[in-house]
């Protein structure tokens, strides 16, 4: 037998587990955005896959862990395109930085919009995740405010970055369908960035001597 060959036989074991797994999260996102979380089983999810439930429990010991690992895939997407943002966000006003973050959030999730409203719609169900990638959300952006702002004695970041999250992400999550209430996404991403941007302008301006 090739020296390799063991290994060349296992390979292929490897990619089919890691296809599995991709496609219970896929059909669960789907399911999720369609149904509901709390209203899909994992009988369903597998139905649904193709597989047996023996093998979606193989990947996955619950619902619950299915909706984490859907949630936190969510997260590294903004903390990826957050942090590319961090490489501009110096030289950029407060007010485009702003613009950017709700504008890339939208963008994020616009492309995730099915499984976004279902972890809204189930923030009380178990295990939405939600309350635990707020306060990792709020970091990114408590970094990007530092990164944007530098040194600053006349604000207290952490409010900043509470009030930047949460009007930011409102306006991200009522702009995924704005256009169909008649109203212009740009526009009113223009108008939160032009708000939030004059009051961390005003909030971090020098004090008079």
């Amino acid at each position: 037998m090739p020296p390799h060959a063991d290994k060349q036989r296992k390979r292929p074991k490897q990619d089919r587990a890691k296809e599995t797994r991709a496609r219970i999260l896929t059909v669960s996102a789907q399911l999720f955005g369609s149904r509901g979380i709390g209203n899909t089983s994992t009988n369903r999810i597998a139905a649904e896959a193709g597989m047996s439930i023996g093998t979606l429990y193989r990947y996955f010991t619950d619902r619950d862990e299915i909706v984490k690992e859907l949630t936190n895939g969510l997260f590294l997407q903004v903390e990826d395109r957050y942090s590319r943002l961090l490489t501009v966000a110096a030289d950029m006003t407060p007010r485009d930085a702003v613009a950017d973050v709700i504008r890339t959030a939208v963008e994020i999730l616009v492309a995730n919009g099915p499984l976004v409203r279902a972890l809204v719609a189930d923030l009380h169900f178990y295990g939405s995740g939600i309350p635990e990638f707020e306060p990792r959300l709020r970091m990114i952006i408590k970094l990007y405010l530092i990164h944007l702002l530098g040194p600053t004695k006349n604000a207290d970041i952490d409010i900043m970055a509470f009030v930047v999250l949460n009007a930011g992400f409102a306006t991200a999550l009522r702009s995924v369908e704005m256009e169909d209430e008649g109203l212009d996404r740009d526009v009113v991403i223009d108008n939160t960035a032009d708000m939030i941007g004059a009051w961390i302008a005003s909030v971090t301006e020098p004090e008079p001597v």
